[in-house]
């Protein structure tokens, strides 16, 4: 009974001694999958189908890949490798250069995506500095009316001499 004691206390004072000496460790790390990012100083595409450099590429969560074959979307929309958009109903588009399809099937053209682009900046800008924009429109009529004041005093300085 003596030595099953003595084993049990023996025990326990190795395992607390084990116990402080795991706190004072690291913790062990864990491994994780790498996550797919976009190159360094490469732009994010939006996720869909674009023509670029004249060929055809699919961009899904991030990962772009050429497209081979025709693709059909979840609305029915069959989009084929020379950039041909058939939609459900029939109609057929051809793609040009940064024109994207979403993956539902809505085409965008180039100037489409600019000027909501441009629009989305104005808005920011705006939030940003409220009031700026009207500030800088005053300031510039403002200088339009003394350029031509001082180019009609010019030319009746002019028409004097």
């Amino acid at each position: 009974m003596k030595s099953v004691t003595r084993i049990l206390l023996v025990a326990s004072a190795l395992l607390l001694v084990h116990g402080a000496q795991a706190q004072s460790r690291p913790a062990p790390r864990r491994v994780v999958a790498p996550k797919a990012r976009a190159k360094t100083g490469a732009t994010m595409m939006k996720d869909g189908i674009t023509m670029k450099d004249g060929k055809l590429v699919a961009t899904e969560m991030g990962m772009t890949n050429p497209v081979e074959g025709d693709k059909k979307l979840l609305n029915g929309t069959v989009i084929t490798a020379s950039g041909m958009v058939t939609s459900a109903d029939g109609t057929t588009t051809q793609l040009h250069e940064g024109d994207l399809v979403s993956l539902t099937g809505r085409v965008s053209t180039r100037a489409e995506m600019v000027a909501q682009d441009s629009i989305t900046k104005l808005q920011a800008y705006d939030l940003k500095h409220p009031g700026k924009r009207k500030e800088m429109e005053k300031a510039r009529e403002k200088a339009e009316k003394a350029k031509e004041k001082a180019d009609k005093e010019k030319a009746k300085a002019k028409a004097k001499g």
